[in-house]
């Protein structure tokens, strides 16, 4: 009779004297059932409440100008905390979600969009034809691609024309400032990544259109399930295409690689719904049938199918972790709660946003004491030395995160598929 194997049972198998002790397999063990990763965000805090949202100011009130950062040093940080500009982030982003709530992407009417969301459509088919132009190198890597830089390169030089002639902005001014939010939507060219802060100035672009009196309030729904849908759908095909690296990951307990508004807008959009609830993200039936309609949906069966490993508990285990809350208000709260803590409440994230006339940042913003005059000179010697900034989450001088995607994409290169990659045996 065969012997029974003791690393099937968790057994300590015995050992004879002069015979060596077996080398038993170690139990391999889920996240899910490891020390939680829990949010941030204390979840007794209260959720932050929607703002009001202004109306678009007087054209002759705005003074246009390039925008810049102006976050320079903690100071600067706190005194962004206590902006109207903060103010006006959140009550736009929570107004955006909020509009959504409760609506699947097919209560749309896609036959009588309104012309200023054809006219966004028309922006998105100028990147795509200029995708097309800039065929990607076969290099084998996983890291970012170099034509990508040649693509972003051509958006810059297409993207006064983009407002003049696709969006009819007749401003040169106005064109000036908010074409630096298209150009730092799409990724970094010169660190060859893509994340949530590039996804952050998309919607500031968003912002400044509708401040500019382009984007009415009635087609606030179909910014979100139709726009923001085009513009997630777009960036899957760059971050596949040129194998963007993620912005500032650190290992896979993040939420996710690339985006974050998906999962706020997403889990606005299935609250309340009769039979979806948060454990069904782990049903490849509800996702497959329901994934059209909901974001939050959609973009979890996207993480799902570009990883080398299947498994939420494997790959997202924040995700995972997430979907034992209760319901969706609760998952949407909890949203709410990290985009004002860990992404507009994060310095390291909002030293890089940009403040011009449209969204403007405080007289006194930006004015460098000596101590910070010391840091930004420390961190211009570190540019000049290493050719790149200093990375502020502690790992430095070029430590690159290869891009899961392309992990993907390349491995199917390799097994001559274009579906998605089989289960690992233990998943």
């Amino acid at each position: 009779m065969a012997s029974q194997d003791p690393a099937s049972n968790g057994s300590t198998p015995a050992t004879s004297p002069g015979v060596d002790k077996p080398r038993a397999i170690p139990k391999l063990i889920p996240r899910l059932q490891r020390k939680s990763s829990t949010p941030p965000t204390p979840s007794s805090d209260p959720a932050p409440e929607t703002p009001p949202l202004p109306d678009p100011p007087q054209p002759d009130s705005i003074h246009f100008t390039v925008p810049v950062k102006r976050i320079l040093s903690p100071s600067d940080h706190e005194k962004f905390l206590k902006s109207p500009t903060y103010t006006l982030i959140q009550a736009w982003i929570f107004t955006l979600s909020d509009c959504v709530r409760g609506r699947p992407i097919s209560s749309l009417d896609r036959q009588h969009l309104s012309d200023s969301i054809r006219r966004l459509d028309a922006v998105f088919d100028v990147i795509e034809g200029l995708i097309d132009q800039y065929p990607p190198l076969d290099t084998g890597s996983r890291f970012g691609n170099p034509v990508f830089r040649s693509l972003h390169q051509a958006i810059v030089r297409n993207v006064e024309r983009i407002h003049k002639e696709v969006l009819g902005i007749d401003n040169e001014a106005a064109i000036q400032e908010i074409s630096i939010y298209v150009i730092n939507s799409f990724g970094s060219e010169e660190r060859l990544d893509y994340g949530s802060g590039h996804e952050l100035n998309f919607m500031m672009w968003l912002l400044c259109l509708y401040r500019l009196g382009q984007i009415p309030r009635e087609d606030f729904p179909a910014l979100v399930l139709h726009t923001f849908m085009r513009y997630l759908t777009l960036m899957r095909r760059i971050q596949s295409t040129y194998y963007l690296e993620p912005a500032g990951s650190h290992g896979v307990w993040g939420l996710d690689d690339y985006h974050f508004l998906p999962f706020l807008f997403g889990a606005s959009q299935l609250i309340g719904h009769s039979y979806i609830t948060p454990r069904s993200i782990h049903n490849n039936v509800v996702l497959d049938e329901e994934g059209d309609d909901y974001i939050y949906l959609n973009q979890v069966r996207w993480v799902d199918s570009v990883k080398t490993v299947k498994g939420l508990r494997w790959h997202s285990p924040m995700l995972d972790d997430i979907s034992g809350a209760k319901n969706w208000r609760k998952i949407e709260e909890g949203m709410r709660k990290m985009f004002v803590k860990e992404v507009l409440g994060k310095l390291p994230i909002m030293q890089h946003f940009l403040f011009g006339g449209l969204i403007p940042g405080t007289e006194d913003m930006g004015q460098l004491d000596p101590e910070t005059a010391r840091l930004q000179q420390e961190r211009m010697q570190h540019v000049k030395e290493t050719g790149h900034e200093p990375d502020y989450w502690g790992d430095c001088c070029g430590i690159k995160v290869p891009s899961t995607v392309a992990a993907g994409e390349e491995m199917r290169k390799r097994m001559g598929t274009s579906g998605a990659l089989r289960p690992i045996p233990f998943d």
